[in-house]
């Protein structure tokens, strides 16, 4: 209280102090990432952008938003916040990018009960840091402290990106057909989907901490529950140059309950998964659980973070060309079907 007896904002637990010094500290790294389309300087009421659309015949907006999930439970377990904006970046690219989109900029959301400019900071930093490399704006945002509403030293996170594709470019899988090849390309662990389990499985089942060095994977158990989403952009943009028919990123679901959005009606990607190289800690997962393969393929990407559709020739151009820069390789082919995707677990 100001004065005895009298209220005033930091006495309800909102600091518009700390507010302020978290805008300080992202403000240099939002500008880094700026491009020569973005108009106006960061901190407005909003992010204004001027697209060169002169490449795109027909111009078409696409637009995702997402979140990390649980994985933000891992962040405030290790107190590590500097890779989970990656995971959003990484992953909101992805969503646009298996449309066929060019990413062009993006936003924030976190939300904390009681705001810290240090872990903003950090949040930010991987934020900044994927939209650096992938030529991407980070245009704005929104930081908000709402004391009572989220536990103290948690916060939310959200991102929202808009893209471009000229519309004959559009990537919806309507040209699939009998006949075409899968073609799988490595995860490189969780990503950012299965947390839920994952956490049940190895801090509730087998009473692991996230600072227990795990043999298997050469580091603790946290460092390689914050291993980043990949982000597929650069290999999305080589299939498109082999006139790819379809991409579908693996997130929750799996592959049969992503790759379904791009199978035509009448057809079937029958998928056969088991040789590909899982990462480890799936293994790790699924023994110290006790759970089927059919779940573990239901829930995790188990090592697959992307799958694309292609003609027989051109599947065959792209291996050849990209297969072991891309990490690459055939899981299955296009048939007849009235089920979008058969899995078939090979042992």
């Amino acid at each position: 209280m100001s004065e005895k007896g009298k209220l005033d904002y930091s006495s309800a637990g909102v600091s518009l102090e700390r507010a302020d010094l978290a805008t300080e500290k992202i403000k240099s790294l939002a500008a880094a990432t700026f491009t020569d389309n973005v108009v106006g300087k960061f901190g407005g009421f909003g992010g204004a952008f001027s697209p060169d659309l002169s490449r795109y015949r027909t111009p078409v907006l696409v637009s995702s938003c997402d979140g990390v999930g649980t994985k933000l439970k891992i962040a405030f377990m290790t107190g590590v916040h500097s890779s989970i904006g990656s995971d959003l970046v990484n992953h909101c690219i992805n969503d646009i990018a298996v449309c066929g989109a060019d990413p062009l900029f993006f936003l924030d959301y976190i939300g904390m009960g009681r705001l810290d400019p240090d872990v903003v900071e950090q949040i930010v930093k991987g934020l900044a840091t994927s939209c650096l490399k992938a030529g991407v704006a980070l245009v704005g945002g929104e930081t908000a402290e709402m004391p009572g509403f989220y536990a103290d030293g948690e916060y939310d996170l959200a991102g929202f990106i808009v893209g471009v594709v000229s519309k004959e470019g559009v990537l919806d899988g309507t040209p699939i057909a009998d006949g075409d090849v899968v073609i799988g390309f490595q995860s490189v662990g969780l990503h950012t989907n299965g947390y839920s389990l994952a956490r049940k499985v190895f801090f509730e089942k087998a009473r692991w901490t996230v600072d227990r060095h795990v043999d298997e994977f050469g580091r603790t158990l946290g460092e390689e529950l914050l291993v980043p989403h990949h982000c597929y952009l650069d290999e999305i943009r080589r299939l498109r140059e082999f006139n790819v028919r379809g991409v579908a990123h693996i997130t929750g679901g799996g592959i049969p309950g992503n790759l379904n959005r791009i199978i035509p009606d009448g057809l079937c990607a029958r998928v056969e998964v088991g040789r590909q190289s899982i990462p480890r800690v799936f293994d790790l997962i699924q023994r110290l659980g006790d759970i089927k393969s059919e779940e573990m393929y239901r829930v995790f990407n188990m090592g697959i973070g992307l799958v694309a559709v292609l003609s027989e020739s051109d599947s065959g151009r792209f291996l050849a060309a990209n297969g072991a820069s891309t990490k690459a390789f055939p899981i299955g082919r296009i048939i007849p079907g009235s089920t979008p995707v058969d899995m078939m677990y090979l042992t």
